[in-house]
């Protein structure tokens, strides 16, 4: 080896050992149980309203307007507050050097649930994603998305674990220029623990029979490893839910095969790959314009589009063109979690009969994000 080599490596090693110790310590904190609120019984639940940048704003103007006439009630008697909630653009990010700015944190912990945005995470530099620190300083663990396709049975659910993974750590690898580079992979058990009970729990509460843990444990053998194994652990106490282990790789190709996909109801799987595999699921649906997803945790919830800001679009000047259905799936989430039930379900009812008579495509050919939302609030 080089002895130029020596100094980097050091500070490598130094590097690691700070890493090492925080996530010992963050496996610690998550073993103190804190409880899950309980918004049946909250007397007044204050909603973070959260633009983020891109197409961000396009479609949160129009999912406003939703949320305000399916709440106007609670909005008159208090028991919902709307917090308007700045700074989480990326031009205030990258000028401040921060993924989320101290004041915009402080003021979102300040509320209930948040309803966000898209936001930008640029390529390379060290600037963290702002979904990634959000989930992480709020500790949303579980990232929830429905996919359904009722003309062929498909009622899909992922548990993707939120807050672990490759993502835990993605701003804070180790380099030696022009040699290598290499970032770092996080599995817990208590992280791994939760998430897999949150999954459980649901299959047993909505009469799901199986569940599929989906990961790459035959290559990575010891965070993938532990997490499936910790898993199985979990579902001993589920009897009635039969849980299966598939790799990523195939059941990536499951989800493709239409002879099998409707098979699977509730899917549990670590951070990358239930990024990437719950896009492709949205995509089977109709597009990722077409999916809202929920990151939940249980002092905190945030519910957003699973799709990005689409630099692309604003560039070509298609911005009024994006679909709003993926940020008011999300809206239909957050009333459930808020115990709205009612007006989830007047919601959901008036995005399936507008979805079928306004086609949005993102294109010029396709109605503006304004035009489907006209349609839909015509409905309620």
């Amino acid at each position: 080896m080089n002895e130029a080599f020596a100094p980097k490596i050091e500070s490598a090693v130094e590097s690691f050992r700070t890493l090492l110790c925080q996530q010992l310590e963050r496996q610690e904190k998550m073993e103190k149980d804190s409880g899950a609120k309980d918004f049946s019984k909250m007397e007044k639940i204050v909603v973070g309203l959260v633009p983020g940048d891109g197409i961000g704003p396009i479609l949160f103007r129009e999912t406003e307007r939703v949320l305000k006439k399916l709440v106007e009630k609670e909005l008159a008697s208090g028991k919902i507050e709307l917090k308007q909630i700045e700074g989480l653009t990326i031009e205030n990010r990258l000028a401040l050097g921060v993924s989320v700015p101290k004041d915009t944190l402080d003021a979102i912990k300040e509320c209930d649930v948040l309803l966000k945005g898209p936001t930008t995470t640029p390529k390379g530099g060290t600037l963290e994603s702002a979904n990634v620190t959000l989930r992480r300083e709020l500790d949303l663990y579980a990232n929830v998305r429905p996919v359904t396709l009722p003309e062929e049975g498909i009622d899909w659910i992922f548990y993707r674990e939120n807050t672990e993974g490759e993502y835990v750590l993605g701003s804070r690898g180790v380099e030696i220029p022009g040699k290598l580079a290499m970032d770092f992979k996080v599995t817990t058990d208590a992280g791994t623990r939760r998430i897999a009970r949150a999954a459980f729990e649901y299959a047993k509460n909505n009469g799901k029979t199986n569940l599929a843990i989906v990961t790459k444990a035959n290559i990575m053998k010891k965070t993938d490893g532990n997490f499936s194994a910790i898993c199985h652990e979990v579902a001993a106490d589920y009897p009635n839910v039969t849980a299966e282990d598939w790799y990523i790789d195939i059941m990536a190709a499951n989800l493709v095969n239409k002879e099998i996909r409707n098979r699977f109801q509730v899917f549990l799987l670590p951070n990358l790959y239930g990024d990437i595999i719950t896009d492709e699921a949205a995509q089977i649906q109709g597009g990722v314009g077409t999916a809202g997803s929920a990151n939940l945790g249980d002092r905190y919830a945030m519910f957003e589009a699973i799709h990005g800001s689409a630099p692309r679009m604003i560039e070509e000047g298609l911005g009024d063109y994006a679909n709003p259905e993926s940020l008011l799936r999300a809206l239909e989430m957050l009333l459930r979690h808020i115990c709205l039930t009612s007006a989830a379900d007047r919601l959901a009812k008036a995005l399936n009969e507008t979805a079928k008579e306004v086609v949005v495509t993102g294109t010029r050919e396709g109605a503006t994000c304004r035009q489907f939302a006209d349609a839909l609030l015509a409905r309620l």
